[in-house]
C-alpha cells in the first residue's frame, strides 16, 4: 500500500495555510517549502505538524519539484495553499492508494469559491489539475506560470473536487490578472508565440463568448457575467502584453486556448 506525501509551497500563506493542512491532517506526510514569508505562514505550519522547510523562490516548477524531492514516499499530492482536499477527494485517494495504483499520475477536479458561490462553469470548472503523482515518473515542467506535472504516461482521473479559494474580492481578483498576465507574457516570448493587433480584437470577445455562453456562465447569474468578463480581460492583458514585449511575425496563441490565468 503506497504511502503519500502532501506537499505545498507557501509565501505569506498565514490566512490560508491552516485550513489547508487540517485538510490533509489524514496524510502519512507533509511537506511546507515556505520562500520566505513576512507572517506566521512558516510557525503556523510547523504548529500543525508539517515539516517545514525555508527556501528562497527560484519559480514555481522548480519550488514543486524540490517540495517533492524531500517527501519520504513516492506518491505526491500537490496543494496549493489556497486550496482544500474535502472528505469526499481524500477518501477517493486513500482507496486509489489501498493497492498498487494502475496509474502513474491522476488529475481531479478543482472548483473554485468566488464572489459567495461555487463557480461550476466557465473556463474554471472543471479545471482538472494532475496533483496526485508517482514522482519517480512526474514532474513540474517548468514553466514560467501555468505549471503543471508532465507525466510519463497517461494520467487517471478522479471524480471528486479540490477545492479552491482563489480570491477574497473582485481587487484581489484583478491584481492576480495583472501579476499573472506578465508572466504569460514572458512565457510566450520564451515560447515564440507573438500577438498581433487583430488577434488582441478578436481573441478577447471570443473568451468571453466561451466562458459565458458555450461553458454556462449565463447559468450563474451576475458572478458568472463577472467571471466571463474578467476571463476576457485576462486574455485582452496577457496578448497586449505580449505585444509590448515584442515578438513580431509570431502568429497568436490558438483561439480556442482556455487560457484564464486561473491558479
Amino acid at each position: 500500500m503506497p504511502k503519500v506525501t502532501v506537499t505545498i509551497i507557501t509565501r505569506d500563506e498565514a490566512a490560508n495555510i491552516a485550513a489547508a493542512l487540517s485538510s490533509v491532517a489524514w496524510a502519512d506526510e507533509i511537506v511546507v517549502v515556505d520562500a520566505g514569508s513576512g507572517d506566521d505562514t512558516a510557525s503556523i505550519a510547523r504548529a500543525a505538524g508539517a515539516r517545514v522547510e525555508v527556501r528562497g523562490w527560484p519559480g514555481y516548477s522548480e519550488q514543486k519539484n524540490y517540495a517533492a524531492s524531500l517527501a519520504s514516499h513516492e506518491w505526491i499530492l500537490s496543494l496549493d495553499a489556497d486550496e482544500r482536499v474535502s472528505p469526499e477527494l481524500a477518501e477517493e485517494v486513500r482507496a486509489v492508494l489501498a493497492t498498487e495504483p494502475p496509474r502513474r499520475g491522476y488529475r481531479v477536479p478543482r472548483v473554485s469559491f468566488y464572489l459567495g458561490r461555487w463557480i461550476r462553469g466557465t473556463d474554471w470548472y472543471p479545471d482538472y489539475q494532475l496533483r496526485l503523482y508517482d514522482r519517480r515518473a512526474g514532474r513540474w515542467n517548468g514553466r514560467v506560470v501555468h505549471e503543471s506535472v508532465a507525466l510519463d504516461g497517461e494520467p487517471g482521473l478522479l471524480r471528486h473536487d479540490l477545492q479552491h479559494y482563489p480570491y477574497r474580492d473582485i481587487s484581489h481578483h484583478l491584481a492576480t490578472i495583472d501579476r499573472y498576465t506578465a508572466l504569460a507574457a514572458q512565457q510566450n516570448r520564451a515560447d515564440r508565440r507573438g500577438a498581433t493587433l487583430a488577434g488582441i480584437a478578436l481573441h478577447p470577445p471570443f473568451a468571453f463568448f466561451r466562458n459565458y455562453v458555450l461553458r454556462g456562465g449565463f447559468r450563474l447569474g451576475g458572478t458568472g457575467l463577472i467571471v466571463s468578463v474578467l476571463n476576457s480581460y485576462y486574455v485582452f492583458l496577457k496578448l497586449a502584453k505580449t505585444r509590448e514585449l515584442g515578438m513580431p511575425g509570431v502568429p497568436d496563441p490558438a483561439p480556442g486556448h482556455a487560457d484564464h490565468g486561473h491558479r
